[in-house]
């Protein structure tokens, strides 16, 4: 007879699978599309336009990440690209600041938001670039591949990192007046000579696809290697869930963004699933710098933690290198305090795997951000889906 534990590996392991079924499958159809769109994306970037994304709820995470990635560039070297999460406040703000140069990124749910529609519709009538995540109109439009909100948020994450990869290519290519610079060992069939716009796109489409193979073995992977701890780091939360405890979550970078949308997935769930209480320190900006500005940056998480934390509750730190060092100092300090520790880390653990300072650790074993990141928005996703159902099966 299986165990609790093996019965939840089981599931983790067929969740992650299916995920691959359904991406490789999705950026096999849509390479050479979003090659081109990458391709006027560089165009409007030369020409001074600007990347602006919103979404609500959870998908507004997916406009703070998309920025985040296009300004703060995780591969030294790469120039910083002009982009805004306007999410707080989205029509208002591009009906204020909106122009034919800019690129215009609206995130929703798989049946798509009329209100982030609306105002696609908005910056397309003012010759902006347009792209629907879902939607049916738009100068690139993403339908339904699948009515679960999770598996259609993380692979619209895989598109925007592509986005992101493709564009510096693009940009930096020779036949629009630069070197492919540090993107050359990305893609090294860019050398210095110009080469025609068709062949780059058919070369580039095919890059994109060798990176979804990437991603769903690095995810593979993680099933295979990591299935059992999964659903042991699931099962306890869940104790600690059961005791009144609450979810602390934090991260820095793409990894606040991260922590940000596991928080808003426990207490705005999926319709028909219960609420699970979480907070995520990476949504508190008036905190962040005034912590970071008169104290520093390795207190902008211990400090909200020593406020607000309960001895039942869980620490959450998320880190791709697992050496952040105010995610060290935050687990540490949720330890001395009885928390229940959980890492989600990326590399080979880091520091924070070697110091031994979370109860468990979840390592995607990759020495590269965005495979990184996105196999860790489906192991978050996949632990949220078992604490919603442990008990309850």
């Amino acid at each position: 007879m299986l165990t609790a534990a093996s019965a939840l590996a089981n599931r983790v392991e067929s969740a992650l699978a299916e995920r691959n079924t359904l991406y490789e499958a999705f950026f096999a159809r849509e390479a050479d599309r979003l090659a081109a769109a990458c391709r006027e994306m560089s165009e409007r970037f030369l020409k001074g336009g600007r990347l602006l994304a919103f979404g609500r709820g959870p998908y507004s995470t997916d406009a703070q990440h998309v920025s985040v990635e296009f300004v703060h560039p995780v591969i030294v070297g790469k120039r910083a690209l002009p982009a805004l999460d306007l999410s707080i406040l989205f029509r208002p703000w591009l009906e204020a600041i909106v122009q034919p140069e800019d690129m215009v990124m609206g995130f929703g749910p798989p049946g798509g938001d009329a209100e982030v529609e609306s105002a696609l519709d908005f910056a397309a009538s003012h010759h902006a670039m347009t792209f629907a995540l879902p939607g049916q109109r738009g100068s690139y439009t993403c339908g339904e591949t699948s009515t679960d909100p999770f598996l259609h948020q993380e692979m619209i994450e895989i598109l925007y990192h592509t986005l992101w990869e493709t564009v510096h290519v693009f940009f930096e290519h020779r036949e629009l007046g630069h070197d492919a610079g540090n993107a050359s060992f990305l893609y090294p069939f860019l050398g210095q000579e110009k080469q025609q716009t068709a062949g780059v796109i058919e070369d580039v489409a095919a890059s994109i696809r060798v990176k979804a193979r990437e991603d769903a073995k690095l995810r593979a992977t993680v099933a295979k290697e990591q299935a059992e701890n999964i659903a042991n780091t699931a099962l306890a939360i869940h104790t600690r869930l059961s005791q009144g405890g609450k979810l602390i979550l934090f991260g820095n970078g793409g990894s606040a963004t991260d922590a940000n949308d596991w928080a808003i997935d426990c207490v705005m769930p999926p319709k028909g699933w219960r609420p699970v209480p979480a907070v995520s320190l990476s949504l508190e900006p008036a905190n962040i710098t005034a912590l970071a500005n008169d104290i520093g940056t390795e207190v902008i998480f211990l400090r909200q933690l020593i406020a607000c934390a309960r001895p039942q509750d869980v620490a959450i730190g998320i880190s791709t290198s697992g050496g952040s060092k105010n995610i060290i100092a935050t687990l540490e300090e949720a330890r001395k305090r009885k928390l229940l520790t959980v890492a989600l880390l990326g590399y080979d653990g880091g520091e924070i795997a070697r110091k031994g300072v979370a109860d468990h650790r979840i390592v995607v074993n990759s020495d590269y951000i965005p495979r990184i990141q996105e196999v860790q928005a489906s192991v978050y996703h996949v632990i949220r889906d078992l604490l919603g159902t442990i008990g309850h099966a």
